[in-house]
């Protein structure tokens, strides 16, 4: 008797509810499907299900043998599919979530050379700052900046995300240039609405927007409107700097306080399962791993054009 076979016709009567319906699904004879279990339990030494006419239900010791052969046939069935994988093309279509800002400028030629090397499997990106639910609304995997909270859910670190501070030259000669985070509750800042909604604006406490008592604030909830308005001379923004070197290494943009720079969030790629995982999503995780370099390569201008100015 192969006990994989009879682990599985154990765990299939249980979840059938009876040997006739495990038989049809597994396509064996009842027959079998009743010696596989006796058999099972005569290895085990043990009853694992009670017996009658209408129904089987579980004994005791059948419930922990229960729990434990499916995360054996768990563990089998994935190291199948991750070894099956390396034979196999990935295909069929993988859904995307990432950030407007983040996929505008710097997914292009990942998702490209990504289909280049995967040619069956076609992508779908969708574009969204909110925080999704990943499986009610079907992706495969989301791409997720920030520092994230324990859940259920597997996060693949990829990057590391820097928020820089910085405003306009015209600005900053108007209103002068910060030397200390306590002189920016002089000036006017451009708020990111998602980042409120995460706390993030708590690392310059001066920059929440529940504590200023000005008119004329201004709220976005999208990181390139703000630096679009800090280039025109707007006031502060404290925006990711793959948004922002652009600007930055231009001259268009200056940095505000770079000795008090927030430590940096992180870029993740994040899925439901590490279990049974699709070939295209694993494929995918592995790609983007290190994908952006390190430093990412946004953060390598700036960091020369830094040192340059100090």
């Amino acid at each position: 008797m192969d006990r994989i076979d009879a682990m599985r016709t154990f765990v299939s009567v249980v979840t059938e509810g009876s040997f006739s319906n495990a038989a049809a699904t597994l396509q064996l004879s009842p027959q079998l499907v009743s010696k596989y279990v006796s058999k099972l339990e005569e290895r085990l030494d043990v009853r694992l299900l009670n017996r009658t006419t209408r129904k089987v239900s579980l004994t005791e010791a059948g419930s922990h043998y229960l729990q434990h052969a499916q995360e054996v046939l768990l563990s089998i069935d994935d190291m199948e599919s991750q070894l099956g994988g390396l034979q196999q093309n990935p295909k069929g279509t993988l859904r995307i979530n990432a950030p407007v800002s983040f996929a505008l400028k710097h997914m292009a030629h990942l998702v490209t050379d990504f289909q280049s090397r995967y040619p069956l499997v076609n992508v779908d990106l969708q574009l969204n700052d909110r925080k999704v639910d990943i499986v009610d609304e079907g992706f495969d995997v989301a791409l997720r900046i920030g520092r994230l909270k324990s859940s259920s859910l597997i996060a693949k670190y990829v990057a590391p995300i820097r928020l820089i501070l910085c405003a306009s030259p015209e600005y900053l000669k108007s209103n002068g240039t910060p030397s200390r985070p306590e002189d920016l509750k002089n000036h006017r800042y451009l708020h990111y609405s998602y980042m409120e909604m995460d706390g993030k604006e708590e690392i310059y406490p001066w920059l929440r927007a529940k504590n200023s008592q000005r008119s004329g604030e201004f709220h976005s909830n999208n990181g390139d409107v703000l630096v679009n308005v800090a280039i025109a001379g707007g006031g502060l923004a404290l925006q990711p700097t793959f948004i922002v070197s652009d600007a930055i290494n231009s001259g268009k943009l200056i940095v505000v306080l770079p000795d008090f720079e927030p430590e940096p969030v992180g870029l993740y790629a994040v899925y439901a399962h590490r279990k049974l995982l699709p070939n295209k999503v694993r494929c995918f995780i592995d790609f983007i791993d290190g994908y952006y370099g390190s430093p990412p390569y946004w953060d390598k201008p700036i960091a020369t054009s830094m040192k340059a100015t100090q």
